[in-house]
């Protein structure tokens, strides 16, 4: 099994940045994609951004351009930079990791605890 530990969420204001890790432990192929969702309060979770194991990324329309998912295959982590963040932006982020191929669409694969980012003036 694959453990996931996200860290790096907390409480902003608009415009701010955070970057979040994600660091895992356990078996972790290094084609294995890896990405990050959100949830917020009353909401269900949805795809943040992801990337594959070559380092194809995709990402949400609501946060194209301001946010940035990158990995290291040698230390298995993954990482979220969020910019210009917005108070639509407040939710708790997971982060994921799911055998190449399939979409990210599927809420699949292993799960972190989540990490909580508050955007809010």
């Amino acid at each position: 099994q694959v453990q996931l530990v996200e860290s790096g969420g907390g409480s902003v204001q608009p415009g701010g940045s955070l970057r979040l890790s994600c660091a895992a432990s356990g078996t972790l192929l290094s084609f294995a994609a890896m990405g990050w969702y959100r949830q917020g309060s009353g909401k269900q979770r949805e795809l943040v951004a992801g990337i594959t194991g070559d380092g194809a990324t995709t990402y949400a329309d609501s946060v194209m351009g301001r946010f940035t998912i990158s990995r290291d295959n040698a230390k298995n982590t993954v990482y979220l930079q969020m910019n210009s963040l917005e108070p639509e932006d407040t939710a708790v982020y997971y982060c994921n990791v799911r055998q190449y191929g399939i979409t990210w669409l599927s809420l699949s694969g292993s799960w972190g605890q989540g990490t909580q980012v508050t955007v809010s003036s």
